[in-house]
């Protein structure tokens, strides 16, 4: 019985040795058009982008801040699966980009998803304490996302 537990963890060290040598390209751009980033298109208060920055801007633009943690297996491959996820549905480098109603919808769709707790993800806040939005930051955010999104819907 003892040589089958041994075994069995040594079979299960080897796979997690070879595990990290698949180590996928890093969600970080430095040659990037920033003229169309968020922050850059919208007069974002200072304090919007930093909860922005803080919250969003990990699993939402061009650059993520990448902790030790995500060297290790299979914890990276967990990551950039909800980076990409998360860049394709919102991506706040490229926000310039988009058309004046993709704009709207993804500003509206970031009220909804802030005020029904849907983000930032409770999987990333497990870890990143300081992305918890707090209930002030979040009307905050909301109150700031709607003032922007009027400003889209009236042309001023």
């Amino acid at each position: 019985m003892k040589k089958s537990i041994k075994k069995i963890f040594f079979i299960g060290l080897i796979i997690f040795l070879l595990m990290q040598l698949y180590q996928p390209a890093r969600n970080v751009n430095s040659e990037q058009d920033m003229t169309v980033d968020f922050t850059r298109v919208y007069a974002v208060p200072k304090n919007v982008e930093t909860i922005l920055r803080t919250s969003c801007y990990d699993c939402h633009s061009n650059n993520t801040n990448y902790p030790l943690y995500s060297y290790i297996q299979p914890a990276r491959f967990f990551m950039e699966s909800h980076i990409k996820e998360g860049k394709e549905n919102l991506n706040f480098n490229e926000f310039g980009s988009y058309s004046k109603r993709k704009q709207e919808n993804k500003l509206d769709r970031m009220v909804k998803q802030i005020k029904s707790n849907e983000m930032p993800l409770a999987s990333y806040t497990l870890i990143h304490k300081n992305a918890i939005l707090s209930p002030a930051q979040k009307n905050e955010l909301m109150d700031w996302i709607n003032k922007t999104k009027d400003s889209l819907s009236t042309g001023y």
